[in-house]
């Protein structure tokens, strides 16, 4: 009797069963590094707070923006502040767009060398703009987030010297207790969004 009749199966060679474990195993490896791969770039996206610190190194100086003859956009920020992290990509968009024209200044409110400025320009929640004109004059301010189109219109007003247009505009901030001393928000006051929890 022969081994191979006509109504058995052959057995699966050993190297089949090995090659078809080798493409298993790859296809393991495979999905484990697209996974991997997919969850590092989701936390990074989820994390804006280092591109707010990376603008914020590549910003002008104050001292060189209120003397370079440029108008300038000065931002008050902090890295928990949620209003300013929902910007971040815009502002990144913007300060490109901008770049040639006009200085950008970043000045972080949990940094105690800022706190002259925190309190020349009364900065009660975050984010917080000063529109300078080319002389280093405040000519406006605007609190909270702020749509990229609105902020547009007020640079390429401030860029030709024209008043702001949306000056008055005010969108959600997180609420900024200076070092100074207290400033007093009530309850209903729509910069007091981000209070502590007691």
């Amino acid at each position: 009797m022969s081994l191979n009749s006509p109504n058995s199966t052959p057995a699966p060679a050993d190297s089949e069963i090995n090659a078809a474990a080798r493409v298993r195993n790859l296809l393991i490896v495979l999905a484990a590094i697209a996974l991997s791969v997919s969850l590092f770039l989701g936390v990074r996206t989820q994390t804006p707070s280092s591109s707010l610190t990376e603008m914020a190194k590549a910003s002008a100086p104050i001292a060189t923006a209120l003397t370079n003859g440029k108008p300038t956009l000065m931002e008050f920020y902090a890295d928990w502040c949620g209003s300013c992290q929902a910007m971040a990509k815009d502002l990144s968009a913007i300060k490109q767009k901008y770049a040639e024209p006009m200085n950008f200044v970043m000045l972080n409110v949990d940094n105690d060398k800022w706190l002259p400025e925190i309190s020349k320009y009364r900065v009660d929640g975050i984010p917080h703009f000063v529109y300078l004109n080319n002389k280093g004059s405040s000519v406006a301010e605007t609190i909270g987030e702020t749509p990229r189109s609105i902020m547009e219109d007020n640079l390429e007003a401030l860029i030709a010297g024209k008043p702001i247009p949306h000056s008055q505009s005010s969108g959600q901030v997180s609420d900024f207790t200076p070092a100074t001393g207290p400033v007093k928000t009530s309850s209903s006051d729509p910069r007091a969004h981000g209070s502590q929890v007691q």
